[in-house]
């Protein structure tokens, strides 16, 4: 049987089969007509405690504090979700009687997990807000802690994770998911996808396991893999973490490695963990301590780094994850606390235990043999970054003080054949290893393109000038150019200074007014610099430019007097520490020092918080080697590399730019203004020493950086071949209006115009890869092997594509951008894409068509249509319906009875159209008449006192001016804050609305009509 493209349906049928055929799940039913469906079903909790031995009373207590729990919504689904997460994982106190002890009742057996009852339901219907229905639940002792939406192969994978995140907004279905620990998003042809409450889209994992074996489709499998009651009741148990105000659940690299670190631990067996910089190694400490604290009472842990700020970083990420850590103060500190029982948690500088003065150090090393630390408890040390702290002094007198202790070392970058022999010594072997291609290929992190730059040569080129220039006067005619030109001098002349700190401000200052990003102010820099005398030159460069006010220098200095007490010679000039101090000086006069900071790292801690939260005011940090290194540096899109720095310390530093982003942040990029790279093949290698690739494919092991301009000419050709392919069904003559009926539909088809959306989202996104893709490589395209003729080919294609996804954006209602991969289409289009037509400038701005139309009518509504619609008498009736269609379809449940005569109307008067029953003109002053009504939401006969979209509902329902007003003022008498899900509250207006109308029927739809109303 032929399963391509098999409806949605087939493909749920097919995985409730294999929950219980194959994961042994009992199956519930189709719960679309079951009333009042719950995320804790009572009858399926209290068999399950019965079952355990539960008195009723304790039974009734303990679901009773649980429902009260996760109706709980005094401050976010966050920290409720995370309350009710508490209470399943440790259960809930409850006391029978009054006079006896508190005992705790376990909801879920999480030590034996085959005592559980794991079931699922499909299409659980759930009433909040507005009405939802969740595809597939998974309820364990009927408590809902799993959520699968499913889609057919040919729609998105992306449209069931947005399904899931619209479906957790308080105005839909908010309350269900306070007891879920995973959503699922899934299709035939992409797979599944794994988040949980509040995870962004762009962070929805894949799972990867046992990938040798393609037996079965990929959506199959890892249901099969994530949802075995086993491995279902143990993610939830040891992998889920709040950390700081967000939920996260394990990446795949993360389970793997915790796992396999467990064994090391249950053996008491030191070893090495790698996972590259970026793929969440901070998490897999928390975890990895958590774990060992539940599980061995005897535990204690201690995490070790070699700098103030990761120690700090270190305190911070366990605090944010609820755990409590003492930061030890000294050497002396950390081993008096070493011989107390608590804290069981710690962390350290590594430096702490060294000694000072020691002169002969072989007797200290044997003396410390000769009499360890006495540590009460067992000892995990867990060393962060342990490339750099595994061997010297340091670490043979911490092994010979703790010699019982079992060490954990990560890193996330690979080991040099200088450093394998001591990191054997200290750690053992490598526990597991997550490489930088593996993490790249699971899109945990972003690749990175290399931009090597001599700067004589590419700053003095009149093109580079003349393409700076366009890109800034884009749009503007020839008087207001040459008034820039005036204002601003020639860039010529700007970039012909012989300086070469000069010229590297001025190429990094072109970058932000050309590339992706930069220009559109989504994405910023950091500047790597050789010393803090050249940071602070480079910053009081940067002060001159248009950047004054959008940079920082940071740095390890601190002014103190004392730097300058000797400086001043009496020639009436500035040393470099004078002018270094006197900067600092006039950096941090009008700072607002922190508690228990200083005023440099209140300076510090403002600037890298800008730079995180506002890319558009914090555009550069310049920095020598702080904010390089540790899992909460700032990440950036582009970071400019002006020092020598090679293997360990380079891998770190262009890791700032290989984190995810939004969307439009597709690669991270590096620029080398000072030849760090070596040449390897066809791409660079970051590693220049000589890795230990004994038991590893070398050509795995070396990060390798893509050359810009070769990569980018590969995805503007991927993204031109994409395009095509997609509009290769499109009839001929292939016009404005074959490609409207192909991406829109038939407008005399409801549904049409929503079965066509994975068409019209997949024209939307490829139009902005193929934009995007262009623009990564604009200034360089003449450089790319391309003729004139096919430059010229490549720009006409460009302009058709984004011109027509304007079209079919304008025929189908969607005039305004609300998927996320368009955040930058408007820039990107206004810088790099020719702008021809007159509709470009449009005083429409976002306005919609039956926005306009209601606003200046129908003449002025055509006017805005592109001109491939305009020229089309079909095309223009089409857009027009087809926006009418859609606005009749978004809104149809705030006022069922008015958009149903709408409908109707429409129908009616496309018939008349397309049987040439009337004449264009007649259509189209029936079709504006029509347009207004519907964006108004009211026909010339409502009562002008009828104000608000929820009166006018009610009057259509009810047929009554005078029922309505009185509906509408006992709602708003009557309605509480947060009254939506809340059934107390609920019952309240529905009680009121019976004394209205004294009719139940007539309640229950009325109620239903007055949850849609927003102003409610």
């Amino acid at each position: 049987m032929d399963t391509i493209g098999q409806r949605e349906k087939e493909t749920q049928k097919r995985v409730i089969k294999l929950f219980k055929e194959e994961l042994s799940y009992n199956y519930l039913g189709d719960w679309t007509e079951r009333p009042k469906n719950s995320n804790i079903e009572e009858e399926f909790l209290s068999n399950y405690l019965v079952r355990k031995g539960y008195s009723q009373t304790q039974i009734n207590k303990a679901i009773y504090e649980l429902k009260r729990t996760s109706i709980n919504f005094n401050d976010s689904l966050y920290t409720t979700n995370k309350n009710v997460y508490q209470s399943l994982r440790y259960g809930v106190k409850v006391k029978a009687n009054v006079g006896e002890n508190y005992e705790t009742i376990k909801l879920i057996n999480w030590s034996d997990f085959s005592d559980n009852d794991f079931a699922i339901a499909e299409e659980v219907t759930i009433t909040g807000n507005l009405t939802k229905r969740p595809d597939i639940v998974i309820y364990v002792n009927g408590i809902a802690l799993g959520v699968i939406e499913l889609k057919r192969g040919i729609v998105d994978i992306g449209e069931g994770i947005r399904q899931n995140i619209t479906n957790q907004q308080d105005r839909f279905i908010q309350p269900f998911f306070t007891t879920v620990q995973f959503i699922f998003a899934g299709n035939d042809s992409e797979g599944l996808r794994y988040g949980t409450i509040n995870t962004p889209e762009k962070y929805y994992l894949n799972w990867k396991e046992d990938i040798e074996d393609n037996s079965r489709l990929l959506l199959d499998k890892y249901l099969l893999k994530m949802c075995s009651k086993e491995r279902f009741i143990e993610l939830i148990y040891n992998f889920v973490l709040f950390d700081g105000g967000v939920k996260k659940v394990p990446r795949v690299n993360q389970y793997f490695g915790i796992k396999e670190a467990q064994k090391f631990i249950n053996r008491y067996e030191s070893g090495i963990l790698w996972h590259t910089q970026g793929s969440g190694k901070s998490i897999i400490m928390v975890l990895l301590a958590k774990w060992i604290l539940a599980n061995n009472p005897k535990a204690r842990v201690v995490v070790l780094t070699d700098r103030t700020e990761l120690d700090k970083q270190i305190q911070g990420v366990f605090e944010d994850a609820g755990e409590t850590i003492y930061r030890t103060k000294s050497g002396k500190d950390l081993m008096s606390q070493l011989g107390e029982p608590s804290p069981r948690l710690l962390c350290s500088l590594i430096h702490k235990f060294g000694k000072k003065d020691v002169t002969n150090f072989n007797k200290y090393i044997e003396d410390l043999i000769q009499n360890p630390i006495d540590v009460i408890g067992e000892l995990f040390v867990f060393i962060d970054e342990c490339h750099r702290t595994h061997g010297g002094k340091l670490n043979r007198a911490m092994k010979a003080m703790l010699p019982n202790a079992v060490f954990i070392g990560f890193t996330g970058t690979p080991l040099l054949k200088a450093d394998k022999k001591s990191s054997l010594e200290v750690f053992g072997k490598y526990i597991h290893t997550y490489k930088f291609n593996e993490a790249v290929i699971d899109k945990v992190i972003l690749d990175l393109m290399y931009d090597p730059r001599d700067i004589d040569q590419k700053i003095t080129s009149q093109k580079k000038i003349d393409e700076w220039f366009e890109a800034k006067t884009k749009g503007l005619n020839d008087f207001q150019k040459f008034a820039l030109k005036k204002k601003w001098g020639t860039m010529q002349h700007l970039l012909s200074s012989q300086s070469r700190m000069d010229k590297i401000v001025k190429d990094i200052i072109f970058d932000f007014g050309t590339k992706p990003r930069l220009s559109s102010e989504c994405g910023n820099a950091i500047l790597v610099t050789s010393s803090i005398n050249d940071a602070c030159k480079y910053y009081t460069l940067f002060q001159k430019t248009g950047f004054k006010n959008q940079c920082a220098v940071i740095t390890s200095y601190s002014p103190n007097k004392n730097d300058i007490t000797t400086e001043d010679i009496g020639a009436n000039t500035e040393t470099d520490k004078e002018a270094i101090y006197n900067l600092y000086e006039e950096l941090l006069k009008d700072i607002k020092v922190q508690p228990n900071k200083t005023k440099t790292e209140s300076y510090e801690d403002w600037a890298k918080l800008k730079f995180q939260k506002e890319p558009a005011n914090m555009k550069l940090l310049i920095v020598v080697s702080k904010l390089l290194v540790g899992f909460n540096a700032p990440t950036c899109t582009y970071i400019y590399l002006d020092k020598k720095m090679q293997d360990h310390g380079l891998f770190q530093a262009i890791c700032r730019v290989n984190r995810l982003d939004t969307d439009d942040k597709e690669f991270g990029y590096i620029v080398d203004y000072q030849n760090l790279f070596q040449p390897l093949g066809d791409a660079m290698a970051v590693y220049t020493s000589e890795l230990d690739a004994d038991n590893f494919n070398a050509d795995d092991i070396n990060v390798l950086l893509k050359d810009r301009l070769k990569a980018g000419k590969e995805r503007l050709e991927g993204a031109l071949e994409e395009l095509a392919l997609l509009c290769e069904p499109v009839k001929p003559p292939k016009g404005t209006l074959e490609y409207i009926q192909y991406f829109c539909g038939n407008t005399e088809i409801e549904d049409d115009l929503k079965s066509r959306e994975p068409q019209r989202i997949a024209l939307y996104r490829n139009t902005v890869s193929l934009v995007r893709a262009y623009a990564n490589i604009a200034d360089d395209i003449d450089n790319l092997g391309y003729s004139t003729s096919e430059i010229t080919k490549i720009n006409t294609d460009i302009d058709f594509y984004a011109k027509l996804r304007q079209e079919i954006k304008q025929a189908s209602g969607e005039t305004i951008d609300l998927k996320s991969y368009e955040a930058d289409m408007r820039h990107l289009l206004d810088t790099y894409i020719q702008a021809e037509d007159p509709e470009n400038i449009s005083p429409f701005g976002d306005m919609s068509l039956l926005e306009i139309i209601e606003n200046s009518g129908i003449a002025d509504a055509i006017s805005s249509l592109g001109s491939g619609i305009r020229k089309n008498r079909g095309a223009v009736a089409e857009a027009i319906e087809n926006n009418i269609r859609s606005k009749i379809i978004n809104e149809r449940l705030t006022n069922p009875a008015f958009f149903e005569k709408m409908s109707k109307l429409l129908e009616a008067l496309i018939i008349e159209r397309k049987e040439d029953a009337i004449s264009y003109e007649e259509y189209l002053k029936k079709i504006a008449i029509l347009a207004k009504q519907a964006n108004a939401g009211k026909t010339d006969d409502t009562p002008d006192i009828l104000k608000t979209p929820a009166l006018r509902a009610l009057y259509s329902f009810l047929n009554s001016e005078g029922m309505a007003l009185v509906v509408d003022e006992v709602v708003r008498e009557t309605k509480k804050d947060g009254w939506r899900g809340n059934s107390a509250k609920e019952q309240e207006i529905k009680y009121a609305l019976y004394m209205v109308t004294n009719d139940h029927e007539q309640v229950e739809k009325l109620f239903n009509l007055i949850k849609e109303q927003k102003e409610y």
